[in-house]
């Protein structure tokens, strides 16, 4: 609603007005209050115009607004939301005086003049038809004694019928109706309700009835209404239980709980009522699984940015369950490792063709595309409807074939692509030399480009024709990913050639497991003295560099090219952000090398994986130079419990900003445990992401853990 102009101006114009009266009374939290207000506004306008003095004016201005419920409520039994003279007739409305109904609520009635038709009349908004038709339909319901029936099944009734009623027509009115039902409201509207009746309704009853009708298997737009209408009727019972058990949980994942039709619907509406959630869905985060997916498509429908990562069935992949993601500004969907067939394949492309596709993200890896079901997919990425900007195609067993389908597809469409992964594929020399002549089109905007050549005889030619491309178009290019090519030496001079370009942008550049030492590290390094501008991300983790060459992660480097590291660090230590030094060999004299790097003040690191002895020395240091630090990684390490008790302390520092801590294989017994906890209960904790894999935490540690989500102070939102 808060989308729709109309119930802004109105709301609006009653929080205006309550707020300049000053009124004592609560301000509106439910739409039947909104709603209730609003007409009781428009009424006082008029009341006002006379003093109140006037009661035959009064009279007929309660008389004016039921007739105006009456036609609210029989045009809405018909579907018409324009009348005639005729209609304002059969519901006693002098037609000679319907411009002073419109004068008595301008805001609410309005007449037109039609092309041919005459004189029109209609509500200012379909919502407030429904609000009035309610009001009228509640009167019927109270002042009827001829019926047998009580009120509480009259309403059932109603309830019934808004059920049943495919197209929603009957939705906002059922919400106003048992809204209505509350005391407040008919206080507040007790000038017009002057005759109730004495007949009794019980709410519980009505409330005891919408939840069995939420275990039924209702559609997921129905169930939120019923949600909506349980709001009204002031009963939040199944929305609390909800969020209690996801804050319990720490909302990161319902995989492997029973969640019953009600309780999958009081989720959806906890949902749909969640900024945070709806600026970005991840599905991943509540349920991963093609139920999952299907029971909370109302949040994907209506979220800005959705993401599904989910492993589907292939009866799944249908027209109207992709067509619904078109409703979602930008869809990210995963379908790896699905074992999809043509038939999917043939319906993802028409998701791609359509020309309301949202579709951005697409994670294809680890299916068999051979053959046909690449080129059914090429087919859909040529359309010019396709705004696809990240492709994965990782493992999916597309050769040389495939690879034209697709370099032809890219070509004729190629200005939203932005990220393409395509490593483990078949791919040999002309399939490269095809993705290199696609990467010299200047209008291809590659960002991101992720190749692995399986046939190590290519992979030097492969690797010379994708340099070349990219020295030819080299402006748009962000990041490289190559790991696992067994480059060599060869291969890394044929990369640096390509860095020294003055007009290559790269700034992340991947190079794990390309087989390469001492030789191609100089050649990268020359190449990066000569250009080193652009470049902030560098992977060499799995390479033979030893000292001399020096790297990081896996890199057989000890305490020389630690030293070396460090001093290089301290005369230029702003821009670092990331350093991952696990599995070298360090030793004590190297990390605190490292710590006094960490007490540098100019030292801005943000990231430190590091796996060595000696870390007592290294969480000292941190406490001097804290306030940038967000994650840190001290996996590996046998720290034990006395190494908890000092990052316990570092924990509790008001100027600790860490958000992730990695702890797996540290051999943290429940005295360390016991520590951490007491770090986490602090008020000024920031820490997020907490991992203990893989250590002695014994029952009571764990028990403490349990207990820690528990707290309101805590902080943790994903805990291993």
């Amino acid at each position: 609603m808060c989308h729709i102009p109309v119930f802004c101006w109105i709301s609006a114009t009653v929080l205006e007005r309550m707020l300049s009266e000053a009124e004592s009374a609560e301000y509106p939290t439910t739409l039947t209050q909104m709603f209730t207000h609003f007409l009781i506004f428009q009424i006082k306008l008029k009341t006002q115009k006379f003093d109140g003095k006037n009661e035959e004016y009064l009279h007929e201005l309660r008389k004016g607004v039921l007739s105006l419920a009456k036609l609210a409520f029989e045009q809405l039994k018909r579907g018409n939301l324009i009348f005639y003279e005729e209609d304002l007739k059969q519901c006693g409305i002098d037609v000679t005086e319907a411009s002073i109904y419109s004068e008595l609520c301008t805001q609410i009635f309005r007449e037109e003049f039609g092309l041919h038709l005459g004189k029109v009349y209609s509500f200012v908004h379909l919502s407030v038809q429904e609000f009035l038709g309610a009001l009228f339909k509640l009167l019927i319901i109270f002042q009827d004694k001829q019926t047998k029936c009580n009120i509480t099944d009259l309403l059932k009734i109603e309830v019934d019928k808004a059920l049943q009623s495919e197209n929603g027509h009957w939705d906002l009115y059922l919400r106003f109706l048992l809204g209505l039902l509350l005391e407040s409201n008919q206080t507040l509207l007790r000038d017009i309700l002057t005759q109730t009746g004495s007949r009794s309704v019980s709410k519980q009853e009505i409330v005891d009835y919408i939840k069995i009708k939420l275990k039924e298997d209702t559609s997921p737009e129905k169930s939120i209404n019923l949600l909506h209408c349980l709001n009204e009727l002031n009963d939040h019972s199944l929305v609390q239980e909800v969020q209690t058990y996801l804050s319990r949980t720490g909302v990161h994942c319902l995989s492997g709980v029973k969640l019953g039709p009600a309780e999958w619907s009081a989720l959806v509406f906890v949902l749909l009522n969640s900024e945070k959630e709806l600026d970005e869905f991840k599905l991943s985060k509540y349920y991963k699984s093609e139920e999952g997916l299907l029971r909370l498509m109302p949040a994907v429908k209506a979220s800005r940015k959705a993401e599904a990562n989910v492993r589907l069935e292939d009866k799944f992949c249908n027209d109207k369950n992709l067509q619904d993601y078109n409703t979602c500004n930008h869809f990210s969907l995963s379908l790896s490792d699905c074992n999809l067939t043509e038939k999917s394949c043939s319906v993802l492309a028409s998701a791609l063709k359509s020309s309301s596709s949202c579709l951005r993200e697409l994670d294809l890896n680890y299916n068999n595309l051979h053959g046909s079901r690449v080129k059914l997919l090429s087919d859909g990425l040529k359309n010019p409807h396709c705004k696809l900007e990240t492709l994965q195609l990782y493992n999916c067993n597309i050769k040389e074939e495939g690879c034209a389908a697709l370099v032809t597809a890219l070509r004729s469409n190629p200005s939203h692509l932005r990220e393409l992964k395509l490593s483990w594929n078949k791919l040999e020399d002309s399939g490269m030399k095809l993705f290199s002549d696609l990467l010299q089109d200047p209008h291809c905007k590659l960002e991101k480009l992720q190749c692995v050549l399986l046939i190590y005889n290519y992979i030097i030619e492969g690797c010379a024709a994708l340099v070349s491309a990219l020295r030819s178009n080299p402006s748009h290019l962000r990041e490289l990913d190559l790991n696992n090519n067994t480059l060599g030496d060869s291969g890394v001079n044929l990369l640096s050639n390509l860095l020294k370009d003055q007009h290559c942008k790269l700034e992340n550049l991947q190079l794990e497991f390309c087989s390469f030492g001492e030789g191609g590290c100089a050649a990268l390094v020359s190449a990066l003295r000569s250009n080193p501008s652009h470049l902030r991300e560098l992977n060499l983790s799995e390479n033979k560099l030893e000292d001399s060459g020096l790297k990081l992660e896996f890199c057989s480097f000890g305490e020389g090219g630690c030293a070396a590291l460090v001093s290089a660090l301290r005369s230029n230590p702003s821009h670092l952000r990331e350093l991952n030094l696990s599995e070298n060999k360090l030793e004590d004299s190297g990390v605190k090398l490292l710590s006094n790097l960490l007490n540098y003040p100019p030292c801005k690191l943000e990231k430190l994986h590091i796996s060595e002895k000696g870390c007592d020395a290294l969480i000292a240091a941190l406490r001097s130079n804290l306030s940038h630090l967000r994650e840190l990684n001290l996996s590996r390490n046998n720290t034990g419990d006395s190494a908890m008790n000092l990052l316990s302390d570092l924990l509790k520092d008001p100027n600790c900003k860490l958000e992730k801590l990695h702890l797996e294989f540290c051999s943290i017994g429940e005295e360390g445990c016991a520590a951490l906890v007491s770090a986490l209960r602090s008020n000024t904790s920031h820490l997020k992401e907490l991992n203990l894999n893989y250590n002695q935490l014994g029952d009571s540690g764990i028990k403490l853990l349990s207990d820690l989500r528990m707290d309101p102070h805590c902080k943790l939102e994903k805990l291993q």
